[in-house]
């Protein structure tokens, strides 16, 4: 399985770059366009672009090209977060737009984001490869910057499906691991899909505004 300091991207990069790919389309598209495809398209309207308001502050952890991160630009301002500087530089040459604020972390911070400052957090295919240990050691991070109330998405590594298991990339995941590392961390789950990818899972949970009981439902893509 890669480690976050994997060159496995950029090497990828490097060679959409060369290859001419990215002329014509962000990095990461080859994994699938939310427009083009009905499962991605579900995933961007239930658990990405449906949480920016204008007003918020979102951040991104492992944005790549900005396949998803089109769909944040929608915010008053968005911090987008990787190891690599390459990566992050492709993704301000693809959106040079003055609230899009790249920063190099060191594999598990947030550096330079402000506590309970984000109303949002998105990741998607960064947590399918990071090591359980990894994950924990973002958490305490996620906890800092998130607002009270605000929501987290994250997709995370099912290696209890067969597609997952196969692929030595994928991290050693599972729902109820997953669940349990976000709810050691102090966080409250407020909902998951379990059916959507054959190889992954979503889950969103929340710091726990005053007066509020959050509650926990299951979603499949009908």
């Amino acid at each position: 399985m890669p480690s976050f300091k994997s060159l496995m991207h950029l090497n990828m990069l490097r060679g959409a770059k060369k290859r001419g790919e990215t002329k014509s389309a962000p990095y990461g598209m080859h994994w699938g366009d939310p427009k083009e495809k009905a499962f991605l398209g579900f995933i961007r309207d239930r658990w990405c672009s449906n949480f920016v308001g204008a007003n918020d502050v979102c951040l991104e952890i492992g944005p790549g090209g900005g396949r998803w991160t089109r769909y944040l630009l929608g915010s008053d301002h968005v911090y987008a977060v990787d190891f690599h500087q390459e990566l992050l530089d492709e993704l301000k040459k693809n959106y040079p737009v003055p609230h899009l604020e790249t920063l190099k972390n060191n594999g598990s911070d947030l550096p330079g984001v402000p506590d309970e400052s984000v109303d949002f957090l998105f990741s998607f295919g960064v947590f399918v490869h990071l090591e359980i240990e990894t994950i924990k050691a973002y958490m305490p991070e996620i906890n800092r910057v998130l607002k009270t109330g605000g929501t987290a998405v994250i997709q995370y590594s099912d290696k209890s499906k067969r597609q997952a298991a196969r692929n030595d990339g994928f991290s050693q995941n599972t729902p109820s691991l997953m669940r349990k590392i976000v709810m050691d961390a102090g966080f409250i789950i407020l909902a998951e899909n379990l059916t959507i990818m054959p190889h992954a899972g979503i889950i969103q949970f929340t710091k726990e505004a005053d007066g509020v009981l959050a509650k926990f439902q299951t979603y499949s893509q009908a």
